[in-house]
């Protein structure tokens, strides 16, 4: 009997918007608080929005305002700053 294979969720990326595998991707997530950080585990509660381990896609994203629009409010530049420092230790 053939087993069954597990669908591998996708996410695309708020830089490139290339869809990826959600464990490639780092999730930023708005708590129900509305305070947003940096998801690591990929299992907080919350409204998340994916981009690649690139300092790349991190600038085309802040160029373009994604995450203010994936959020609909103003991003702290503390995130951004936690989102450079996570990308720069994976690279």
């Amino acid at each position: 009997m053939q087993q069954k294979q597990r669908k591998i969720p996708l996410r695309t990326c708020i830089g490139c918007g290339i869809a990826k595998p959600k464990k490639e991707l780092v999730r930023v997530v708005r708590d129900p608080e509305g305070q947003l950080s940096v998801d690591l585990t990929g299992k907080k509660n919350g409204r998340g929005a994916y981009i690649c381990h690139s300092a790349e896609c991190l600038k085309k994203a802040r160029k373009a305002r994604r995450l203010e629009k994936s959020f609909s409010m103003q991003i702290p530049e503390e995130v951004y700053d936690e989102l450079t420092r996570g990308l720069a230790a994976d690279e």
